[in-house]
């Protein structure tokens, strides 16, 4: 019989890790190399990279409301930021692996219980102090706390002990779960002196840059710091970003060279942008989705028969075709396609029905009265004509469906999670069990619709311990069924990455695990 650590092999083997890539980087990576490299960036840098420049990134996603403490980071701009100042422990690569970071090894027990991460030395904080396993602990208790808010607690529930010893931290589980350092590489896990604890919102990390100025939703401001332990990245002497939400704003001020790289490319203008000398548009499919969430203990939303109308209703193709341009795929309810590993693909897929629609509705009892979407132009690109198109397929079936467009400014906090239907995304996860602990557990302060299946969360926990694959996957597939039957997610369409840059710009490569290389644009380009 084999033993839990071959069986656990075996489950990597399936998520496409190899035994020789897990064991180098789980038991003695950091012995083996000193920093891991995807495919991907080695090719990037086929030429030695130029130091030097000051970088600017007009980015959409970002607003007045917007705050540096990372465990709120729930837009495109914050997300940047903190990339920009802060370190996890491990960092997953453009090709599904694990890679250290302030972590230099880790080790787990043969159960998948316990794992030791041996915490990197000599790292120092932006503000001078020693990097020590004690403020990793401290970081990884403060998200574990329920009144942090963070966006990593769904994802920290199933540790049951953290604990330092020496210069490693040991993070017991409640169960064996091998996808424990994907979960944390989770970008809201930026190690901060003592956690965090005292100003979450200080910016202070371990990062290729340092703050030197913010203004949320305007402009931030960052120098190279000097310090940084890692010498593979941060080419640029800084990095100004600038918040643009509006897209043609933003396609302009790359085009004139008032910066030199943005993200969230409209699809319908890419194609055209692609052809304007000095830009290169760069696309890459992966697990981000746009969506409409509705809240299911919320009336009306908390009647399954009209959420499930509602689902019916939209016509996905359509969307895909004239929201998307092609640059995406079709979804169906859950936040899971096959760039996950373990994917279930005999779930049934939902198609455009008005009849059955307007059955669902009927039976649902609604008083006729109008179901209000709401929805800003900065949900995701395309978001207003996408509601729009979603009120024409359901009024055809008899359902009273008002978009209602807001100010971009305050929508993601105050609709997003707030109001109980919205246009929103997510850029994914690396593996399904991040995705549905940060977004359906019904712990999880991200569980944006509300879902709440006792059914479901005992199915994670249960996927999370067990080590069959082929037992793993028929788990994923009953909470699949669960989500698409139960849930209060209308998932039409997976959306590619689009971001552009100006030919200034070398050393881009493609990372399907989020936009602008991942997050990692700022510092793995230079300067040509």
């Amino acid at each position: 019989m084999k033993d839990e650590l071959a069986i656990l092999l075996d489950r990597l083997d399936a998520m496409g890790i190899t035994r020789r890539g897990f064991m180098g980087r789980a038991a003695a990576f950091g012995a083996a190399t000193a920093l891991g490299t995807t495919v991907m960036g080695s090719a990037a840098r086929a030429q030695e990279p130029k130091r030097g420049g000051i970088l600017k990134m007009g980015l959409g996603g970002g607003e007045t409301t917007d705050t540096l403490d990372p465990g709120l980071a729930d837009s495109p701009v914050p997300f940047s930021i903190n990339r920009q100042w802060g370190d996890t422990v491990v960092n997953v690569t453009a090709d599904g692996q694990i890679e250290p970071s302030l972590a230099e090894s880790y080790s787990v027990s043969e159960d998948g219980k316990v794992w030791t991460f041996a915490i990197r030395q000599g790292v120092k904080f932006h503000d001078g102090s020693d990097m020590t396993a004690e403020d990793v602990a401290a970081t990884f208790r403060r998200h574990s706390d329920e009144n942090s808010k963070s966006g990593a607690l769904g994802i920290m529930k199933g540790i049951v002990s953290i604990e330092v010893d020496g210069q490693n931290v040991v993070l017991t589980m409640e169960t064996g779960n091998a996808d424990l350092p994907y979960l944390l590489s989770d970008y809201h896990l930026l190690i901060q002196p003592g956690g965090g604890v005292d100003n979450p919102t200080a910016a202070v990390g371990t990062g290729a840059y340092k703050l030197v100025s913010a203004e949320p939703g305007v402009r931030y401001v960052f120098e190279k710091n000097a310090d940084d332990w890692n010498q593979d990245r941060g080419y640029y002497d800084g990095v100004e970003v600038i918040v643009i939400n509006d897209a043609t704003a933003r396609t302009a001020a790359l085009q004139s060279g008032q910066v030199h790289m943005i993200n969230r490319i409209d699809p319908k203008v890419a194609k055209l942008l692609a052809r304007a000398p000095g830009v290169q548009v760069t696309n890459v499919s992966g697990r981000g989705h746009y969506v409409f969430i509705m809240h299911t203990n919320t009336a009306p939303f908390d009647n399954k028969d009209l959420r499930n109308a509602l689902k019916w209703a939209i016509n996905r193709q359509e969307l895909v075709d004239k929201i998307l341009d092609g640059f995406g795929g079709v979804g169906n309810d859950v936040p899971i396609n096959a760039a996950y590993p373990l994917f279930d693909n005999s779930l049934e897929q939902r198609e455009y029905n008005a009849e059955k629609a307007a059955e669902l509705y009927k039976a649902s009892g609604h008083d006729g009265s109008p179901i209000e979407l709401l929805v800003a132009d900065g949900a995701f690109p395309g978001a207003v004509d996408a509601a729009q198109l979603f009120q024409q397929s359901a009024q055809a079936a008899g359902i009273p469906l008002e978009v209602k467009r807001v100010p971009d400014d305050g929508y993601w906090s105050d609709v997003w999670n707030v109001k109980p239907f919205c246009a929103s995304y997510w850029g994914g996860r690396p593996v399904q069990d991040q995705m549905y602990s940060t977004a359906y557990l019904s712990t999880a302060d991200w569980n944006d619709t509300k879902f709440n299946n006792p059914e479901f969360d005992a199915l994670l926990l249960e996927a999370r311990a067990e080590t069959d694959t082929a037992k793993r996957k028929e788990i994923y597939s009953k909470m699949a069924h669960i989500l698409w039957e139960e849930g209060g997610l209308i998932c039409p369409m997976f959306n590619d990455f689009i971001d552009a840059h100006g030919d200034a710009i070398a050393g881009w490569y493609e990372d399907p695990n989020y936009e602008m290389m991942g997050g990692w644009a700022s510092h793995k380009t230079w300067f040509a």
